[in-house]
């Protein structure tokens, strides 16, 4: 009988913190700083909410490989060879930047990041729950959610002020005003990070005994197990109320989140802020994060003590109704950054504190037999949710004006905050405390 050798136990705090940094990074690359970089370049917001909402598609059918990730060769391998395509995306982007058919190449190469991203999510997730023991897992969650938050506001704050500065040529003079070449210079700076990243966790992370290829797994068993598993889910009670709280709970937010870049970056002449781009990485991608940082402990904290049933309508406001604050400044064009610092942050920290409800209620819905399976199908459909909305957001901004469309922004509120009041009504009085 062969007998395994002993494996090494690595330190999960040499792996845990870079990992979940590693999964948080391409993700806000593709959803916030690819929608800043092409308003610089000069997209329109039609095509820029168009392009970008189609890249939320692997993440909306990532249910549907991700059996094959979870049984195919070792999670480790998936996670050291995606974050290999993740740094091959980032610098494909950077070179096609300063092409004239940059658009189609560059939307390749984040189709690209976007997907491996996606399966990066699956095995890195996998990986975290194979290499630690359950007290572990339950120690490290908070590590591995402040290392994502850390991620977001590298890529969405810090990079973005990056690129604005050399923009400006507060950084590197000879780059002043050539919008491209700064851009190109932020993406080799992602792509050399990644392969750091990809050549630390290649050596560093742990070889866990049970991360291993399944054997006698048959394409058709396959298959079987996966619409038993997705069929399972078709039979909850109560279907139609959880698509409707899934779909609409950010319908408003779904659209506002494609444009308040945008907004802040436009010129007065066509409704917009003007801010610097470096301006815009502090207040929207750093202090904005920050906020939302804020809000979502906020959130879980009042959860714990007073439930979700309790929580989940002042949540549903909570996240809507400062999305008015973007009337007010579309409205009276604030001179005063910090005005815009303070209606940013108030709107990001009531998302940050709302979000928590709908979080916690696709874990209830989730809860039973291949719980694991049915969360990953109710985040497919909060993508969707994301996405769809998304796509039409610029065209219908270009034909409002941005006022207007802010307007209709918190319309589209309206429907999560009903849906909010009906799932109250079925959960549990206890659900989600302490």
């Amino acid at each position: 009988m062969n007998v395994p050798s002993p494996v090494k136990k690595r330190n999960a705090w040499s792996w845990i913190p870079t990992l979940y940094f590693a999964q948080g990074l391409p993700y806000v690359a593709v959803m916030t700083i690819a929608v800043i970089m092409y308003k610089r370049l000069g997209l329109s917001n039609t095509d820029i909410a168009l392009y970008t909402s189609w890249l939320y598609l692997p993440w909306v059918i990532k249910p549907l490989w991700s059996p094959f990730v979870d049984l195919i060769k070792t999670k480790r391998m998936w996670v050291v060879l995606m974050q290999s395509f993740i740094a091959v995306g980032f610098a494909g982007v950077a070179f096609f930047i300063p092409a004239t058919f940059y658009v189609q190449a560059t939307l390749a190469f984040f189709w690209l990041m976007a997907f491996s991203s996606a399966t990066h999510d699956i095995a890195a997730d996998g990986f975290y729950m194979l290499a630690l023991s359950q007290g572990e897992q339950s120690f490290f969650v908070g590590i591995r959610n402040t290392f994502y938050r850390f991620a977001t506001i590298f890529g969405q704050g810090i990079l973005v002020m990056f690129a604005g500065l050399m923009e400006e040529g507060k950084i590197f003079p000879s780059v002043a005003g050539n919008i491209p070449l700064a851009w190109s210079l932020s993406f080799y700076l992602l792509a050399a990070l990644f392969l750091i990243l990809t050549l630390y966790h290649k050596f560093v992370l742990p070889r866990p005994v049970s991360d291993v290829s399944r054997e006698n797994i048959t394409p058709v068993g396959l298959l079987k197990d996966f619409f038993m598993t997705f069929g399972s889910f078709f039979r909850k009670k109560d279907l139609g109320l959880v698509f409707f709280f899934i779909l609409t709970y950010r319908l408003g937010e779904s659209q506002l989140v494609k444009i308040a870049s945008p907004f802040l970056l436009d010129t007065p002449q066509a409704g917009g802020l003007e801010l610097q781009t470096a301006t815009v990485g502090m207040v929207y991608g750093t202090i904005g994060i920050i906020a939302l940082l804020l809000g979502g402990i906020i959130g879980g904290i009042a959860v714990s003590r007073g439930g979700l049933k309790k929580w989940i309508l002042p949540m549903a406001l909570a996240i809507n109704l400062p999305d008015l604050l973007y009337v007010f400044m579309a409205s009276t064009m604030p001179q005063n950054v910090w005005v815009v610092i303070v209606s940013v942050a108030f709107e990001q920290l009531g998302y940050g504190f709302g979000f928590t409800a709908y979080m916690l209620y696709l874990i209830y819905v989730a809860n039973g037999e291949h719980k694991t399976s049915h969360y990953a199908i109710g985040t497919g459909f909060m993508a969707l949710g994301m996405m769809l909305p998304g796509m039409v957001a610029g065209a219908i901004q270009e034909a409002l004006g941005y006022e207007k469309f802010f307007w209709l922004v918190c319309l589209c509120t309206l429907p999560g905050i009903f849906a909010s009041i009906l799932v109250s009504r079925k959960l549990p009085a206890d659900y989600g405390k302490k």
